[in-house]
């Protein structure tokens, strides 16, 4: 692919990196309720959590934030392809 195309790509990656991190935030917050029957994940500098379930807590979101921003990606790339004829990945 050109430079001009992967420039041009640029802008569409970073508003789906914003919109995977408001995808993903809102998808870990419910997945979290179903889970531990709370409103809100631990932090990490919360005393009156065990350290397992920060972790846990910790590791559900990263997946979860990894595939949301995976699949946010792939569908920007599809649509500029569609849109352009270039892809702009490789």
């Amino acid at each position: 692919m050109s430079k001009g195309a992967k420039l041009a790509y640029r802008p569409i990656g970073l508003v789906a990196g914003i919109a995977a991190g408001a995808v993903s935030g809102a998808v870990f917050k419910q997945v979290w309720k179903l889970v531990s029957d709370e409103e809100d994940a631990p932090s990490a500098l919360q005393s009156e959590y065990p350290i397992w379930e920060i972790i846990v807590a910790a590791a559900l979101q990263g997946a979860i934030f990894a595939a949301t921003k995976a699949a946010i990606d792939r569908i920007g790339a599809d649509t500029f392809t569609k849109l352009t004829g270039a892809w702009p990945g490789d």
